[in-house]
């Protein structure tokens, strides 16, 4: 299982730093829906789903969080977010959990796709079939 992680380009001096973020130029995607989360309490996971065509980038703007990645094939992998200027790319059939979220956590999600409910899987067993079938699909 393959993780990208992206270094943005940071343009500071000493009024501070600033980051920008063009679609098909920093980001691999259309961007179709911005997000953040905060204010997300100790001990709360977040996510527990995966897209079956929605691409992600994740961006802890402020503080700290992880996240778990799960290709449906026995590979999983912890990441940690932790640089404003760090950006995870999730791809669809993905199965993500975001957690260990600092006090001060913002966690900004850059998405390929408006929101579509049809397009989620929330349920892990689900997602360990829809990955089976695809397989026996290629």
């Amino acid at each position: 299982m393959q993780v990208v992680k992206y270094a943005f380009q940071q343009h500071g001096d000493d009024r501070g730093m600033l980051i920008a973020l063009e679609e098909y130029k920093d980001i691999p995607f259309k961007i179709q829906r911005v997000y953040y989360m905060y204010d997300t309490k100790a001990g709360v996971h977040r996510g527990f789903h995966a897209h079956k065509k929605l691409e992600q980038i994740l961006v802890c703007i402020h503080g700290s969080c992880k996240v778990l990645l799960d290709n449906g094939k026995g590979e999983k992998k912890r990441i940690s977010l932790e640089k404003p200027y760090e950006g995870l790319y999730i791809s669809n059939d993905m199965w993500r959990e975001m957690y260990d979220f600092s006090e001060d956590a913002v966690l900004l999600v850059l998405a390929s796709e408006p929101y579509e409910e049809e397009d989620y899987i929330r349920n892990y067993e689900e997602f360990l079939d829809f990955i089976a079938q695809k397989g026996e699909i290629y």
